[in-house]
């Protein structure tokens, strides 16, 4: 894969134009909007060629791919050709006007399709960095923000790009939210203006952490991902983070078993939780920590935070039990039991659902009227630059530098 990549990026440089040659090269896996298919449609904007020789793609026709036996097969235009292993596409030019659409939504650059355990198509698309950011700013923070607080957000993302442009990057938050070709003209320019530029730390690249916001206080990366604190991810009050105060709700009881049918053949698929949302993340969790098969759960007969908090006042453990049904594939109803019970709170978050439980940053986990009540500020992991905060902070006038400067204290910027 890696030779391949390579020369994929031979081949863009003897076919791009002279000013993106010293440019790095981002290669990005994409999830967003495709998961795991065995079925993709692209089409083709501007002149392309195949490293495959035995099929090239037509401008504006619109092509399927799918996977039958673990091969790619391509229809279009006439043709059907299956292709073992995957299919590479490069632009004979490189510009806005070359685009490749995936199920309508465009790319720039190159594209592989290649074949997932499998049974899955996963295009990886590889770009010039500076025109990934411009997909990655936009969908990172609100376009309408202030410029100085996007050009603080472009060079975060640069810089964890660079960081990270060996791993296998893909489009999500496992590592940085990626669009495509979803240009907005606001962030684009702060892209532009910044371009080259990184935060660094005796001349070395930062790991430049955000989230949406700290709840008010920033956290310490050895607090959330272990290692060695950086001095730059101080814990600190943040007087610019809006807070968010969230609260979600949890009822101990999600099923009465004496109001079940049981003689009723359809009593299994038309009993319900109270609080579908959650159960529906915890039955997930379940099923991928072996329990295959059916689930519903039953109840939460304990939740509960430890009193062992970081200096940042984040929680540090917790527990939890969950009483389910579960199905087995010979149509066998078990009563189980999973519990966690004391545990870094960090396993627990994950059966919750990061949408509601928001962060560590909890003021409160209450029970009453049979009920579980968590209150709390933040969104996200509380590393480095809160990106609600960088907001305010743009709104009253600050540079990007002062930015930089507030949520990595001690870095300075340079040119990669």
């Amino acid at each position: 894969m890696k030779k391949i990549l390579l020369f994929l990026s031979a081949v863009m440089f003897l076919f791009f134009p002279m000013n993106i040659h010293a440019e790095e090269m981002v290669t990005v896996r994409l999830f967003q909007n495709i998961e795991e298919t065995s079925e993709l449609d692209i089409m083709l904007k501007g002149g392309y060629f195949s490293l495959n020789p035995f099929f090239q793609f037509e401008d504006g026709v619109n092509y399927s791919l799918s996977v039958k036996k673990g091969k790619l097969v391509i229809k279009g235009n006439g043709q059907k050709q299956v292709v073992e292993g995957s299919v590479y596409i490069v632009p004979e030019k490189y510009d806005v006007d070359h685009q490749i659409l995936i199920n309508n939504h465009p790319y720039l650059g190159a594209m592989e399709f290649a074949v997932e355990n499998n049974q899955f198509i996963r295009p990886i698309n590889q770009l010039p960095l500076e025109d990934y950011l411009k997909g990655v700013v936009p969908l990172e923070v609100y376009p309408s923000w202030p410029i100085e607080t996007l050009k603080a957000q472009a060079l975060a993302a640069r810089t964890y790009a660079v960081a990270h442009i060996n791993d296998k990057m893909d489009d999500t938050i496992r590592f940085q939210v990626y669009g495509g070709y979803d240009w907005k003209a606001s962030t684009t320019k702060a892209v532009n203006e910044t371009k080259g530029e990184v935060i660094t730390h005796k001349d070395k690249l930062i790991n430049a952490f955000y989230s949406a916001s700290n709840g008010g206080v920033t956290e310490s990366n050895a607090n959330v991902w272990g290692g060695n604190p950086e001095p730059y991810f101080p814990i600190k009050e943040d007087p610019y983070d809006p807070t968010h105060p969230w609260e979600y709700s949890l009822h101990q009881e999600q099923i009465s078993l004496d109001n079940v049918d049981w003689t009723d053949s359809k009593c299994w698929d038309e009993t319900e939780e109270v609080d579908q949302k959650i159960t529906n993340t915890m039955k997930k969790k379940l099923q991928k920590n072996g329990y295959p098969g059916d689930i519903k759960i039953v109840s939460i007969p304990t939740f509960e935070l430890s009193k062992d908090q970081y200096d940042s006042k984040r929680s540090r453990k917790g527990s939890i039990t969950i009483q389910f049904l579960h199905r087995l594939y010979d149509g066998t109803v078990m009563l189980e039991e999973y519990e966690l019970k004391d545990v870094e709170i960090n396993r627990i978050r994950p059966l919750i659902g990061g949408d509601l439980f928001k962060s560590y940053l909890i003021d409160s986990l209450d029970f009453q009227n049979k009920t579980y009540t968590m209150q709390g500020r933040g969104y996200g992991h509380g590393v480095g630059m809160s990106q609600w905060g960088a907001s305010i902070m743009g709104q009253k006038g600050k540079s990007y530098q002062e930015i930089i400067q507030h949520y990595f204290p001690g870095t300075t910027i340079s040119k990669y």
